[in-house]
C-alpha cells in the first residue's frame, strides 16, 4: 500500500492515495482512495463507493459532509476510475468479495492513520450491493457505525425470465467464460440526463463513465446476481441503515425529458421490496423527481436528499460519535485501545 497522498484531478482540495492489491489473472491490481478532510476534525468521516460504470467526481457529495465537519473519502475501486489499468478489462469482477481488500484497507486508513472514530459508509447502486455486503460481512469488528445506500442494486431492472432463469444460465457461463460478453448494454438515457454535453449539468470523464457503460461480462453478471441472492436472504447489519431512492422508474430506450425525474438504471421498487432484509434498522426514504444518483438530481431535489440526509445522520450516527469521546478505537476490531482498557 502506497502511503503518499498526491493532489487528485480534482483540484488541490483532494487528495488521492493509491493501494496496492497485488495481482489477479489480468495483472497488477490497484485501488485510489480519495480524501478531502473538514477544516475542523471531529473524528467522523464517510467513505463513498461508487456504482457501476461510474468513478467519484461528484465534489458537491464532500462538501456536504465536509461542511458537517466529517472527512470525506471516496474509493475508486479495481478497474474503474482512477484505478483502471491499460491492461485491465473495466469494472471486472468474479466476487462481490473481490472488493472487500480495498474496502478494509481504506477503512485502516480512515481509521487507523487519520484517527477517525467514526465511519459512515455511503455506497450508490453497485456500490451500494457492495457495501451492504460488506458491512453484514464485518459486522462483529465495529467497524461500521452507519450504511447508506443511494438507490443500491439490488435486482436487475428486467422482466422475471430474465432476472432469475437466465441469469442462472449466466452464471453457468461464467464458469466456461467468465469475459465472455453478454448483449445487455446499457441504455445511454441515463448519461445523457447527466453530462452537461448532453441535457445534463454535471461534467465527467467519459472515457471513466461513457454514456453506453461498458461490456457486461458474464462473471460480473454472476457476481451481482449471487450477491443479490444474498440480500435476498437477508442480512445481519447491526448498524443504522438509511436506503434512499426515487419514487418512480424511468423504462424507455430513448431520452424523454421525464427520465430526468426518475431513477432510468433500476426498478425502484426492487430497492423497496429487499429493504427490510438488510438489517434490524432500516430507514426508507424515497424522492418525487429523484434520479438514479440521488445527489445527482435537479437542484430542489439534491436539496431535499442532503436534508434528509442529514436529518439521519444527526438522529442515528452522530449520537455514536459522542459515545466515541473517549480513547480510539483500534480501527480492526473496534476495541478500546490500552489506554481505555
Amino acid at each position: 500500500m502506497s502511503g503518499s497522498w498526491d493532489e487528485d484531478i480534482l483540484g488541490p482540495s483532494f487528495e488521492q492515495r493509491t493501494i496496492d492489491l497485488g495481482h489477479d489473472d489480468e495483472g497488477p491490481v490497484v485501488a485510489t482512495l480519495v480524501r478531502r478532510q473538514a477544516a475542523e476534525r471531529t473524528g467522523r468521516a464517510v467513505l463513498y463507493v461508487h456504482g457501476f460504470v461510474d468513478y467519484f467526481f461528484q465534489t458537491h457529495l464532500a462538501d456536504f459532509f465536509v461542511r458537517r465537519g466529517w472527512d470525506f473519502y471516496a474509493l475508486d475501486l479495481r478497474k474503474y476510475g482512477r484505478s483502471l489499468l491499460p491492461h485491465q478489462t473495466p469494472n471486472f469482477c468474479r466476487s462481490i468479495a473481490d472488493y472487500f481488500p480495498e474496502l478494509d484497507a481504506a477503512a485502516r486508513i480512515v481509521r487507523d492513520e487519520d484517527g477517525n472514530r467514526t465511519l459512515l459508509v455511503n455506497g450508490h447502486s453497485t456500490g451500494g450491493l457492495i457495501a451492504a455486503l460488506w458491512t453484514h460481512a464485518r459486522s462483529s469488528t465495529d467497524l461500521v457505525d452507519g450504511l447508506f445506500l443511494n438507490s443500491p442494486f439490488f435486482d436487475l431492472n428486467a422482466s422475471w425470465v430474465v432476472r432469475r432463469p437466465l441469469a442462472a444460465a449466466v452464471a453457468q457461463l461464467a464458469r466456461r467464460a467468465p469475459y465472455r460478453i453478454v448483449p445487455s448494454g446499457l441504455s445511454p438515457v441515463y448519461g445523457q440526463t447527466l453530462h452537461a454535453e448532453h441535457r445534463g449539468e454535471w461534467t465527467y470523464d467519459l472515457q471513466w463513465k461513457p454514456l453506453g457503460g461498458f461490456p457486461v461480462r458474464a462473471a460480473w453478471l454472476a457476481a451481482i446476481r449471487s450477491a443479490q441472492q444474498r440480500v435476498r436472504h437477508g442480512l445481519a447489519i447491526d448498524v443504522p441503515v438509511l436506503l434512499a431512492c426515487s419514487t418512480r422508474s424511468f423504462r424507455g430506450t430513448v431520452y424523454h425529458e421525464s427520465a430526468a425525474l426518475a431513477d432510468a438504471v433500476l426498478d425502484v421498487e426492487h430497492m423497496v421490496r429487499w429493504a427490510p432484509r438488510l438489517g434490524r434498522h432500516v430507514t426508507l426514504v424515497r424522492f418525487d423527481g429523484g434520479m438514479h444518483d440521488l445527489t445527482l438530481s435537479g437542484p430542489a431535489v439534491r436539496e431535499k436528499v442532503f436534508t434528509e440526509v442529514g436529518r439521519w445522520v444527526t438522529a442515528f450516527v452522530e449520537p455514536a460519535a459522542t459515545e466515541l469521546s473517549g480513547p480510539p478505537r483500534d480501527g480492526a476490531t473496534g476495541k478500546p485501545g490500552p489506554a481505555g482498557e
